[in-house]
């Protein structure tokens, strides 16, 4: 549709891009401008009515009216009157007032009588940053059946909306919306917004687009991949073979062997080079040993702050952290970033401008440990293409408990158990520093008593610039590490079998999930303990018993709402007024199927 110069000024003054989002902005109230006969008891109504009496008083002014629709003697009341108001009732003079009527013992007032011009209509008000009149007129003029199926959107689901905008006397009868209204508002708010991601999506050229069959390299591995993980590889293997570069993010939980599917698309790639960028020095360590173990056949380089400059040309695969960022890197067809929350978008941007020449671009593939809800994968995959890998390659066996103060002695005789069994216990506290406003020890605090009482223990947090060095000591020596969250990502911990995580009530459940983890990597008995001063907390009793993360992503959502996808923070608060992810699912299918439908060009 095109929008008239004023309409664009008061579009932008709304807040909003397109007439899906105008209809978004619905009435908070009707006001019902028809004449009716009866009385409508604690209703807001309109009286035809000749003004009898008009008496000022010191804060107010009355008015008696008399009534012809309802054949009844009104007394209006204004309290605190503005100097203007005085002017719309003159004796004699029959017009329209609108107002609440209330009678006792037949008499009759109506408290804040306001003129109306409009009678007949039901007129919608609307809280906007427009005038109560400028928004109708814009209502009336823009959002129009035809309006809303030009922009794509399904005729049952735009005649759902334009009853909202302009009601019938049915409508205003129900209380609250529609199980078919709600569902309308759904949709429609998932269409804009999906409609808006699929406009962001850029389709380029590729570098390259022939791809390895990975058949001939899985069956050389020591374990057979997972379906989810030879599904994700299939994916990546078709994304190789396109002419337009790829944009896929690969979501695996804790564990879940993203790692083989990162060196499955490095083999697909070959004779291509390509160039992953991990966040921590240990990750990428640990990356490196795996490509020169699985993949012999290709020639990897390890890039870090404290690797030399040298020429990276004759490597196949480049693995590094953000030093990448700063070396002269040769032409590369395939871009993967591990950990990609860990970066900004202009990192990840910058790592894809050093290995392109001209118009061509590489594929590129990000992978996150942070599961996400289905619900956002599939709106997410309107502007990226998501693989989600949701099974790990063997079954963790791990118990979860939440424990308390009084707990505290029997959680000593199980971290002295562990120690006894050459296992290792990680302790994670919520701050380093002391902190009054705060009632848990923090590591500070706390150190003292462990390094007392045991051997072994090492202590590290985000500011420490050794915590690298800590944690690569800690995995070969150590008994008890303390530690921040810092040890959410990264280093692989093979005996490791607790975690005991203090203040639990405080974090996140997928941070919390990530922390539990860290544990049973290679299938020992794992423990997770999560400490907490409170009585009671149905969010940590529901994630002890909840073992996938996508499914801890979910039970996030049930205790706090999901954050913006299209500006890539997924927090607290959402964008989103009328879906709820944890719920809408076949919604969001519907509107995917939808989109799919009407954005296929025409033969």
């Amino acid at each position: 549709m095109n929008l008239s110069k004023d309409e664009e000024v008061k579009f932008r003054k709304l807040g909003i891009n397109s007439v899906l989002e105008l209809a978004l902005l619905v009435p908070h109230t009707y006001e019902d401008y028809r004449l009716h006969e009866k009385l409508l008891p604690q209703k807001a109504q309109l009286i035809d009515a000749t003004v009898e009496s008009v008496y000022k008083a010191p804060n107010s002014i009355q008015i008696t009216f008399f009534a012809h629709n309802l054949g009844h003697t009104v007394q209006g009341v204004l309290f605190r009157p503005k100097p203007y108001m005085l002017h719309q009732f003159k004796v004699g003079e029959r017009d329209c007032y609108y107002g609440v009527i209330d009678c006792k013992q037949g008499h009759c007032s109506m408290s804040m009588p306001k003129k109306v011009s409009k009678v007949g209509m039901i007129t919608p008000k609307y809280k906007t940053a427009l005038r109560s009149d400028v928004m109708q007129r814009l209502v009336q003029n823009c959002l129009t059946k035809e309006n809303l199926l030009h922009v794509k959107l399904r005729e049952d689901i735009a005649e759902e909306l334009l009853a909202l905008h302009f009601p019938t006397d049915e409508f205003l009868q129900n209380k609250e919306y529609s199980e078919k209204t709600r569902k309308a508002l759904k949709y429609t708010e998932l269409f804009s917004y999906m409609q808006m991601l699929a406009g962001k999506r850029r389709y380029f050229e590729s570098l390259s687009s022939q791809a390895k069959e990975y058949t001939p390299w899985s069956k050389t591995l020591p374990f057979v991949l997972t379906e989810e993980q030879l599904k994700a590889i299939e994916d990546i293997y078709q994304d190789l073979k396109k002419d337009v570069a790829a944009k896929r993010m690969v979501v695996g939980d804790v564990g879940s062997g993203k790692t083989m599917v990162i060196l499955a698309a490095a083999y697909m790639n070959m004779p291509n080079r390509s160039v992953l960028m991990a966040p921590t020095t240990i990750l990428a360590n640990q990356l490196f040993e795996e490509a020169q173990k699985y993949l012999p056949q290709l020639k990897a380089a390890l890039v870090t702050n404290k690797t030399k400059k040298t020429d990276l040309s004759p490597y196949d695969f480049i693995i590094g952290t953000h030093a990448l960022l700063y070396r002269e890197l040769p032409q590369a067809s395939l871009i993967m970033v591990d950990e990609q929350h860990r970066f900004g978008t202009l990192q990840r941007n910058m790592l894809e401008k050093l290995v392109t020449e001209q118009a061509l671009k590489p594929h590129f593939i990000q992978f996150s440990a942070t599961p996400i809800p289905r619900t956002q994968a599939m709106i997410e995959s309107a502007h990226i293409d998501v693989s989600l890998i949701t099974t790990t390659p063997f079954t963790k066996d791990i118990s979860s408990k939440v424990i308390h103060r009084n707990d505290f002695q029997a959680l000593l005789l199980h971290v002295k158990a562990e120690i006894a069994k050459n296992n290792q216990v990680l302790l994670v506290y919520p701050l380093v520093e002391q902190s009054e406003a705060f009632d848990y020890q923090s590591i500070d605090e706390a150190r003292g008593y462990w390094e007392k009482n045991f051997k072994n223990v090492y202590v590290t947090h985000g500011k420490d610039k050794d915590k690298e060095q800590v944690l690569l000591d800690f995995r070969e020596k150590g008994d008890i590490l303390i530690a921040t969250t810092v040890v959410e990502v990264g280093i692989s911990l093979p005996r490791l079998s607790t975690v005991v995580i203090v203040g639990a009530e405080r974090l996140g459940l997928s941070t919390l999930h990530q922390l539990r983890g860290r544990v049973s990597r290679t299938g020992l008995k794992g423990y997770c303990f999560l400490y907490t001063n409170k009585k009671k907390s149905e969010r940590l009793d529901e994630f002890i018993h909840t073992k996938s993360g996508f499914d801890i992503a979910n039970l996030d959502l049930k205790f706090r709402k999901s954050g913006d996808l299209l500006k890539g923070i997924v927090q607290s608060g959402s964008r989103f007024k009328w879906v709820d992810f944890a719920q809408d699912e076949e919604i969001v299918k519907m509107v995917k199927k939808d989109l799919k439908a009407v954005s296929k060009p025409k033969c």
